[in-house]
Order: structure tokens, then C-alpha cells, then sequence
């Protein structure tokens, strides 16, 4: 699968709903119900981090979730890549953008949101072939005003930004032109996960969905 045809995928998965879920989920058991509650509340597409013994084990129970496209984060490696499409990721994201990650997920076929945040970073991505990226971490890197000024020079790259993207301030990304969804952990709190507080994960759910 090429760069190009890996971005069309990934676009039209950000394009489903406003936010996409970033999750990071230690106990496999809370898969099922979290992502039930994320999809019943209009949140389709969500991201499992893989920062946790558990994350694997996540991807797989949410893999079997109607309605829903889970994919794999923090994906550095192609190792990562093969071990979260084995898993039943259908779509793997990254905080940058390497030469090796690249090829391997074109060759195993598994579609990538890189992150770049930089004008080169971003021409770099386009030049592989990757027009929808991953603005991370967006908060600590400028936030809405940084891309805003990048959809100027570079109309053709839509963005997902995440880090530090809330509730509150999620509205000032979504405005933007070349913004075409958001990247949230704040639908699924810690609190929430421990205490399988499914109802108030699907409000949050809900309340983000609202936003476009």
C-alpha cells in the first residue's frame, strides 16, 4: 500500500468523527466495555497507544467491537507496526516520520498517520507521499496559531493534532482549514478506566461528537 494510498485511508477514517480517543489502557479487560461505550457515544475510530504491557491485548478485544476501527499509537518501529496489525489494528499512528517506518508499513499494507510538525517535517512527509499527518505534540508546539500559519504555505496537508487538546480548547483546531480532526485523552480518564464507568465515558463521548 503507498504513502498515497495509506493517507486516503487515514483521511477518511479522521473524517468519520471530530475527535479521535487516545487512549492507554493497562488492564485488557476494560477493552471491550470502553470502546462500546466510545462507539455508542459516536466516536468510531479510536487509538490505543501502545505504552502498556496491555495495549496489544487492548487493540485486540476493541478489534471485535461493531462499529468501531481501532489502530495502534506510539507506533516507532516496524516492529510495532507488524505486532499491532497481528493484533487487528487497522491503522497505526506515530509521533514523527522515518524512512524504515514508512516502508514497512507499506509493505505489510497497514495505513499510517506520521506526525510531523515543522515546515520540513511536513514537506518531508509530502514528499513521501503522506498528506494527512499527525501534529504532535500540538499544545507544546504552538497550538492552533502554529497551524494556522502552516495551511497558508502548505494547503494540500491535513492535520490530527494531539497533546493537550481538550474539550475546551479542541473548537480553536477544529476551525481551522487544515485541521480534520482532533486527538483527545480526555474522554477516557484514569478515573473512569479504574471504576469501568462506561456511562460517563459515552457523555464525554457524546459532547465531543458535538463539536462539529
Amino acid at each position: 500500500m503507498s504513502p498515497e494510498q495509506q493517507s486516503r485511508k487515514t483521511r477518511a477514517l479522521c473524517e468519520l468523527a471530530p475527535v479521535i480517543p487516545v487512549l492507554v489502557v493497562d488492564d485488557a479487560a476494560r477493552a471491550e466495555g470502553l470502546a462500546t461505550a466510545l462507539v455508542a457515544g459516536g466516536l468510531p475510530v479510536l487509538e490505543v497507544t501502545l505504552r502498556t504491557p496491555a495495549a496489544l491485548a487492548t487493540i485486540r478485544e476493541m478489534a471485535g467491537v461493531p462499529g468501531g476501527h481501532v489502530g495502534a499509537g506510539t507506533v516507532l518501529t516496524p516492529d510495532d507496526a507488524k505486532r499491532a496489525q497481528d493484533a487487528g489494528a487497522s491503522f497505526a499512528v506515530s509521533p514523527g516520520l522515518t524512512e524504515r517506518l514508512a516502508r514497512a508499513c507499506e509493505d505489510i499494507g497497514l495505513p499510517l498517520l506520521p506526525g510531523a510538525v515543522t515546515a520540513s517535517e511536513v514537506m518531508r512527509a509530502m514528499e513521501m507521499g503522506y498528506s494527512m499527518l499527525k501534529f504532535f505534540p500540538a499544545e507544546a508546539a504552538g497550538g492552533a496559531k502554529s497551524l494556522k500559519s502552516l495551511a497558508g504555505p502548505l494547503p494540500q496537508a491535513g492535520f490530527c493534532p494531539t497533546g493537550g487538546v481538550t474539550l475546551q480548547n479542541a473548537p480553536d483546531y477544529l476551525a481551522l482549514p487544515n485541521v480534520v480532526c482532533v486527538g483527545g485523552s480526555w474522554i477516557a480518564p484514569d478515573a473512569d478506566l479504574a471504576a469501568g464507568d462506561w456511562a460517563a465515558v459515552e457523555t464525554r463521548a457524546r459532547a465531543a461528537r458535538a463539536l462539529r
